[in-house]
C-alpha cells in the first residue's frame, strides 16, 4: 500500500516538472516532444500546486496563476470529443472551483451532453463564481457531495457550506467536515477548517472552535491565507472568552512561531482591554511581553493594553502614571492615537469638577422657574417635587466615568479600525 501511495504522489509531480519543463521551452500548455496535455492532466498539477501552497509553499502562487492561464486556455480549445471524457468533464468542474473562470466553464460544458446530476453542479459552480449565491443555492440544494469522486465532492461540499453558513452553520459546518473528510491534507480542508472557526466562534461553539483552531494551528500555519485564520481566532477567543480556559489558548497558541505567538496575544490583548475583559488582557499582555525567548521585553503595545485592562476606580491614578510613562514613539500609529485618547481620558476622570460660580464668582442664584420647563411644545411638563437632592457616591461617579472611558476607547478604536502589527 505504501508503494502505490509513493507511485500515485509521484505520477503529479513527475506532470508538473515536465510541466515546467515546457514553460521553459516557451511551449502552450504541451510537454516537449509529447501530444498536448489533457485537461485533466493540467488540472491534477493544478491540484497538487494548490496542496503546495496549503503546505506553505508561497513560491507556487505564481504557478497556481499559470497553470490557471493554461488551463483555461486548453479547455477554451477543448472539443465535444476531450470533454466527452468523464476525467476531463470532472476536471472542467474541478478548475472552476479553484478559481477557474465560469464564462469558461459555462461554454465548454455547452458543448456536451449533460446528465441532470451534472448539469446541477455546472449552474451551481458558474452562478457561485459569478456572485448569484441564491441561484448557486438552488442548483446545488439536492447535491450530495458524498456520491461524487472525490475530488469534485470535497469542493461542491466546500462551496455548498459556504452558501449555508450565514443561516443555516450546523449544516454549514458538516458540509465542511465533509470536504475535509474527502480532502485532507488540500487546500480544500484549509479553506473548510477556517470557516468552520469563523462559524463557531460566531454560533457560540467553544469545543468546536477549540477543536477546528487546533486543527488549523497544526497544519496550515504557514498558509498564505493564515492571515485570515489569525482574525477569526482573536475575534473567537475574545467572543468566547467566558466558554474557553487560558489553559488551552496557551496549547494553541506554543504551535505558533514564536512572532506568529506574539502578534495573536497582541490583538487579543488589545480587543479585551477595549471591551473590559481584564483577566483575558492581562494574560495575553503577560504572554506577549515574554512571547520568544521567556523574558519580558517591555514591549509598549503590551504595556500600554495591560494598562487599560485594569482600569478601575481605585487604581486610575497609577494607570494614568503608567500611560504617561509608555514610550509612544515604539507604537504603530493607530496605538499611538489609542494611548492619546487613553492618556486623555484618564486626564477627565480624575479631573476634580470646576465649581460653579457666577459672574462675580459667587454661587449663581436660582434660575427662574421658565428654565425649567421644556424647549419643546408637547414634552412633559410635569417637575419633580421639591426636596434635597440625594449625593452621588464619588465611588459611583468614577465608575461611571470609567465605564464611560472605555465605550469612548471602543469607539475610538473602531474608528481606527487596524490591528496592532
Amino acid at each position: 500500500m505504501g508503494r502505490g501511495r509513493r507511485t500515485r504522489a509521484a505520477r503529479p509531480a513527475a506532470l508538473l516538472a515536465a510541466l515546467l519543463a515546457g514553460f521553459a521551452a516557451g511551449s502552450a500548455w504541451a510537454a516537449p516532444q509529447a501530444e498536448p496535455l489533457q485537461p485533466y492532466q493540467l488540472v491534477r498539477s493544478l491540484q497538487l500546486v494548490q496542496d503546495r501552497i496549503a503546505a506553505g509553499d508561497h513560491a507556487a502562487l505564481p504557478m497556481q496563476a499559470k497553470l490557471l492561464e493554461l488551463a483555461d486556455a486548453r479547455f477554451r480549445a477543448a472539443g465535444r470529443e476531450d470533454l466527452g471524457e468523464p476525467r476531463n468533464l470532472r476536471a472542467l468542474l474541478v478548475y472552476g472551483m479553484s478559481g477557474g473562470n465560469p464564462a469558461t466553464i459555462e461554454a465548454a460544458a455547452a458543448r456536451v451532453e449533460l446528465d441532470a446530476g451534472n448539469r446541477s453542479v455546472v449552474d451551481g459552480i458558474v452562478s457561485y463564481l459569478g456572485g448569484d449565491p441564491t441561484g448557486a443555492m438552488a442548483a446545488l440544494r439536492d447535491v450530495d457531495p458524498m456520491t461524487l469522486p472525490a475530488d469534485l465532492g470535497a469542493f461542491v461540499a466546500l462551496v455548498k457550506g459556504s452558501l449555508l453558513a450565514t443561516d443555516e452553520p450546523a449544516a454549514a459546518i458538516a458540509l465542511f467536515d465533509r470536504a475535509r473528510l474527502l480532502s485532507p491534507g488540500t487546500l480544500v480542508e484549509e479553506a473548510a477548517l477556517r470557516r468552520s472557526i469563523r462559524i463557531a466562534a460566531a454560533s457560540g461553539e467553544a469545543d468546536r472552535f477549540i477543536l477546528a483552531s487546533t486543527q488549523y494551528a497544526g497544519r496550515f500555519l504557514r498558509s498564505p491565507y493564515a492571515s485570515q485564520f489569525a482574525d477569526s481566532f482573536v475575534s473567537g477567543v475574545v467572543a468566547l472568552h467566558a466558554s474557553i480556559s487560558l489553559t488551552r489558548l496557551a496549547e494553541i497558541t506554543a504551535m505558533m512561531d514564536a512572532e506568529r505567538e506574539r502578534v495573536i496575544y497582541l490583538r487579543i490583548a488589545r480587543r479585551a482591554a477595549i471591551d473590559g475583559l481584564a483577566d483575558l488582557s492581562a494574560f495575553a499582555s503577560a504572554k506577549a511581553g515574554k512571547a520568544g525567548d521567556g523574558r519580558d521585553d517591555d514591549d509598549p503595545r503590551a504595556q500600554l493594553y495591560a494598562s487599560l485592562s485594569t482600569l478601575t476606580s481605585e487604581n486610575i491614578a497609577s494607570v494614568q502614571d503608567r500611560l504617561k510613562s509608555i514610550d509612544r514613539s515604539r507604537l504603530s500609529e493607530n496605538d499611538r492615537s489609542l494611548l492619546d485618547a487613553a492618556r486623555t481620558i484618564t486626564r477627565e476622570v480624575i479631573a476634580p469638577p470646576p465649581a460653579p460660580t457666577g459672574a462675580s464668582g459667587s454661587r449663581p442664584e436660582s434660575p427662574p422657574d421658565d428654565a425649567a420647563l421644556p424647549l419643546v411644545e408637547g414634552a412633559v411638563t410635569e417637575r419633580p417635587a421639591a426636596g434635597p437632592a440625594t449625593p452621588q457616591p464619588a465611588g459611583d461617579a468614577t465608575d461611571n466615568a470609567i465605564a464611560d472611558a472605555r465605550r469612548k476607547l471602543e469607539t475610538i478604536d473602531q474608528m481606527l479600525g487596524a490591528s496592532p502589527r
